[in-house]
């Protein structure tokens, strides 16, 4: 059965505000600092950039004619206030309540990108030959430390679950 102890989750909520202070600060800088487009070379494989995405994960519905905006939003304060009813059920469980936590910073990160902008701002360029074929110029979509953290989250998920499956066994 869960243990419904919200102090228990406070350690989780810490952790996604410091995912998310990082992500709005490297955002900040970037905004300051580059106009739309700028880019620095850091090594022969990586680029810091500005880019704004309108859409979701790999730019997907960017070109949409606006409504996309709302509907992002929206499905990220649903799965904040989700994600925080999950860290009050299962704060005991480290993993699960780490990935979580990662998933939550990462996406009210990228909800204030949309209501402040009306766009997610992107900055971290990796590039590759090999990836030319699937890939414009080899450059994999340019993604920011919410997105970072919303994918190590994820990696996460999944392998909590393959652990508890296992221990199931």
């Amino acid at each position: 059965m869960a243990k419904h102890n919200s102090s228990g989750m406070l350690p989780w909520l810490g952790l996604a505000l410091i995912i998310f202070l990082a992500d709005q600060f490297t955002k900040v800088l970037i905004l300051g600092y580059y106009q739309l487009g700028d880019a620095t070379r850091v090594t022969s494989f990586f680029n810091v950039v500005r880019w704004h995405n309108t859409g979701a994960a790999f730019s997907f519905l960017a070109a949409a004619s606006g409504w996309q905006r709302w509907f992002f939003t929206g499905i990220g304060l649903l799965a904040a206030g989700f994600i925080v009813w999950m860290l009050r059920s299962h704060a005991g469980q480290k993993l699960f309540s780490f990935a979580m936590s990662c998933i939550l910073g990462g996406a009210i990160g990228n909800v204030l990108d949309r209501l402040l902008h009306g766009y997610v701002v992107d900055f971290l360029d990796f590039h590759w030959a090999w990836l030319a074929p699937v890939f414009g110029g080899g450059h994999f979509p340019a993604f920011n430390v919410a997105d970072s953290a919303i994918s190590v989250g994820a990696a996460c998920l999944v392998l909590d679950e393959i652990l508890r499956v296992r221990r199931a066994r």
